[in-house]
């Protein structure tokens, strides 16, 4: 017997709490919530487990699966009763079950036909939680709300995604600012994944015939409260070397591992489907990676029903919805002749098409033979239903794509637009929700998108809202302290640059955030333009301002890795007095900080690049304001009272001068209305307009932005009626 054995069955043995605990049982109720991604948006649960071990839940990602396998089940029991957890575990599971096994859900009620008809929503990534990374950013953390969120209304959906064994990549910037990558393998076994297995028990592998050999992928199951979500993995025995790495990173890779992905992603996901015994009434295509999904399904159709390939055709796009996200021409997938045949060949051959035929659908001018095969315009193509992710997006996309429809005019080219939303129970600050709570009705969680409930803000105390949302500040402070001095450590920098780092930035100061990922289009420098005048801005004496930065630029994006590099080395200059700091590794976690505790978040991308963007819609929730350009979401929710917008919503034919009279708006705004009404305060010390604002801004958005809003949106206007066989009822303006 090792010591450590002994001692825990002499603690056992002592008289305590622990002693009336069952430690197998009460290990195996923790380990059943880890692995339902639901204890990600319950704060009861998610505390549950930080109080296991507070340093170690912080070290390990928050990570309950990886913190549980770090403990006996008799380590746990001595712990829980320690900290009084049993009865809390025990809530915990039983609030689950419950649940997991309502029949009481919005679906129920309103979207019944798809009980036997339900949505297989296909993604390239999934952002659930810091602690599953296989997302790198917008689109996976929008796919991951979106399929929270059809748990919560009782939608009957399943996810179809990858397994990226190492994810995306962890940034480190060197000492002069430039991002490093650097991939670290996830251990299975700490992920909520389990096999995927047939009706007959089996374990699912998927096969996918090429050109040049068959390629394998296992399934994994991942629970989301009560959408299942299965993840195709290539790291299996039968594939040749190369291809046991193709699923192993996110965005890696040339053009023949991304269509490779996406053939797996798309066709291996549909056989996946019918492997498990699924039977989809909707394929939901968001965004044009899994275009080759509805091919397969015309393979299966014709192949059970016998029919041509033009009924099938005509079928299967009934029941499809495509999303586009992309409203820049160069960001979607375009593949030669030669990728096609090789990977959708044995494909083509089932189909019975020509070679000029299949990349006919992926033209937008089909006797162009010299156009490549795009992703998006077959996602066009066969889908009857089609939207874009905001207001101003879907403008833009049908002017985009106005040529694929030759007869139609602008206004009436079949791409309509649902406004992308969030996952409020994801990111809600637990402070704010214990607000509303005691000011909210009792039921407000299930009235979200009803703008009544969110009119009970401006019954809040002022002092009361502002004290909240300053603790939340601080949190977030305290969190860049940590992470900034910790960056310095690993730089090996002196005791004296650790030292300013644990204090840097004030809590009395007005505080901006910038988070997302580097692309040029972002304009993430578009501050830095007149150093002179943002550094007095910053530095003023009397009305200071700070601004915090985080984000990844894609690994081959030398531009986007300047900007990160030009703005992380604003530390060195002394104009800025330590008012400008720049958080490695922008992931949820850094993310949910950032939202929750600043007082501004500044977006100004370059009109109309920006198709939705959903992190200022996170802000909304937690009392922060927007400073934004008129573009995505924004345009469609700034109405002069709720926020700060930065121009007058237009943009100049040269971006030069686009981005120069931007620049200057974005200067004039900070100066002449984010911090004079910042700083303008009371006898209190209360900021009243501005808090006048935060409210504002609460209960004119909050009900509109959900993610709940955004998946009822898609249930009515495209689901039910693509499960029944009707037009789609998009919404076009």
């Amino acid at each position: 017997m090792t010591q450590i054995e002994y001692t825990v069955r002499q603690e056992l043995a002592a008289p305590s709490f622990a002693n009336e605990i069952d430690a197998d049982a009460l290990y195996d109720k923790c380990m059943a919530l880890a692995k339902n991604m639901w204890w990600s948006w319950q704060p009861e649960v998610t505390n549950l487990f930080r109080d296991i071990d507070p340093i170690r839940w912080r070290q390990l990602d928050h990570n309950p699966i990886a913190l549980l396998r770090e403990f006996t089940p008799e380590r746990l029991a001595i712990r829980a009763g320690e900290m009084v957890l049993h009865s809390r575990v025990n809530y915990a599971y039983r609030r689950l079950h419950e649940y997991l096994e309502s029949q009481s859900t919005w679906a129920q009620t309103n979207a019944g036909v798809l009980g036997a008809k339900p949505v297989a929503y296909f993604s390239a990534e999934f952002g659930l939680h810091e602690s599953l990374p296989v997302y790198s950013g917008g689109l996976g953390v929008l796919s991951g709300d979106h399929v929270k969120s059809a748990s919560g209304l009782g939608v009957p959906l399943v996810g179809i995604g990858l397994y990226y064994s190492h994810g995306y990549f962890k940034q480190h910037l060197s000492e002069d600012g430039y991002q490093r990558e650097e991939y670290f393998e996830t251990k299975v076994e700490d992920l909520p994944l389990q096999p995927a297995t047939m009706p007959d028990g089996t374990p699912l592998t998927v096969a996918i015939e090429t050109r040049n050999g068959r390629l394998l992928a296992k399934v994994w199951k991942v629970n989301v409260g009560r959408v299942s979500l299965f993840l195709l993995d290539c790291n299996v025995d039968g594939n040749r070397p190369e291809d046991r790495e193709l699923t192993s990173r996110l965005y890696g890779g040339d053009e023949r591992t991304r269509i490779r992905q996406e053939l797996v992603i798309g066709v291996g996901g549909v056989k996946a489907l019918r492997a498990l015994g699924i039977k989809p009434g909707v394929y939901h295509l968001n965004e044009g990676h899994s275009a080759f999904a509805p091919l397969e399904v015309i393979r299966e159709r014709m192949e059970d029903d016998g029919l041509s390939f033009d009924e099938a055709a005509r079928e299967v796009a009934d029941m499809t919805v495509f999303t586009t996200h992309t409203p820049v021409p160069a960001g979607h997938d375009r593949f030669d002749g030669a990728l096609i045949e090789e990977h959708l060949g044995p494909l083509r051959d089932s189909l019975h098409m020509s070679h000029d035929a299949l990349m006919a659908m992926g033209r937008v001018h089909p006797d162009n033979h010299s156009e490549p095969f795009c992703m998006t315009v077959i996602g066009l193509k066969l889908s009857r239903c089609a939207n874009a992710v905001s207001q101003l997006h879907g403008h833009i996309s049908r002017r985009m794509w106005n040529t694929l429809y030759p007869h139609r005019e602008e206004r009436n080219i079949p791409i309509g637009h649902i406004t992308n939303g969030v996952h409020v129970e994801s990111w809600l600050a637990w402070q704010m929700q214990q607000l509303y709570d005691r000011h909210f009705p009792a039921n407000w969680k299930s009235q979200m998108g009803e703008a009544d409930v969110w009119q009970n803000i401006h019954a809040v105390d002022p002092g009361e809202l502002w004290e909240t949302h300053n603790a939340l500040k601080n949190l977030l402070l305290s969190f860049v302290r940590r992470r900034v001095s910790r960056q310095c450590r690993r730089r090996g920098e002196s005791d004296d640059v650790v030292e300013a780092a644990r204090n840097v930035l004030s809590p009395n100061v007005l505080t901006i955030g910038f988070g997302r990922r580097f692309a040029t289009y972002k304009r993430a420098n578009l501050l830095f333009k007149d150093l002179d005048r943002i550094s007095r801005i910053l530095d003023s004496e009397e009305r200071p301002v700070q601004v915090i930065f985080a984000g990844k630029a894609h690994p081959k994006d030398e531009p986007g890795k300047r900007f990160i590099q030009e703005i992380a080395n604003l530390r060195h200059d002394s104009r800025f007095g330590g008012r400008v700091v720049f958080i490695e590794d922008y992931d949820i976690n850094v993310c949910r900080h950032f939202i929750q505790g600043v007082d501004v978040w500044l977006n100004n991308p370059r009109r109309p690049l920006e198709a939705s963007g959903t992190s200022g819609q996170k802000v909304v929730y937690n009392g922060g304001l927007n400073c934004s350009i008129l573009d995505g979401w924004w345009a469609e929710a700034f109405n002069g009272s709720n926020g700060f917008a930065i121009g007058k919503g237009t943009s100049h034919s040269e971006d030069r001068i686009t981005d120069a009279r931007d620049s200057e708006y974005l200067y004039k705004t900070i100066e002449e209305e984010v911090v004079p009404i910042f700083y303008n305060r009371d006898a209190d010390g209360l900021p009243r307009q501005w808090i006048k604002m935060m409210m504002s801004s609460i209960s004119t958005l909050a009900w509109r932005f959900s993610s709940h809003r955004m998946v009822m949106d898609y249930t009515r206007q495209a689901y039910v009626p693509a499960a029944g066989g009707l037009s789609c009822e998009m919404k076009k303006f």
